[in-house]
């Protein structure tokens, strides 16, 4: 995002809205993404939004953590 914010802060703002909204909805459903290939754990999920990847983990139906978010070009580490 840093480096988007340094082109136009205005994309910046926008993508920032747009991935809170995919984490919004694993309040409606915590299985909403798919597992993660690099993990093949049924905790570790993903959701995309546009280039960017959200990897979260599911410690019960009411404990989601988010991992990491980050651009789907670089490789999970």
């Amino acid at each position: 995002m840093i480096y988007i914010c340094k082109d136009s802060e205005l994309y910046a703002l926008r993508l920032i809205d747009k991935i809170i909204g995919r984490v919004e909805e694993l309040e409606k459903n915590y299985k909403a993404g798919r597992i993660v290939p690099e993990f093949d754990d049924k905790i570790i999920r993903e959701l995309i939004e546009g280039n960017y990847r959200i990897i979260y983990y599911i410690g019960s139906e009411e404990a989601i953590s988010i991992l990491r978010v980050y651009h789907g070009a670089r490789l999970l580490k």
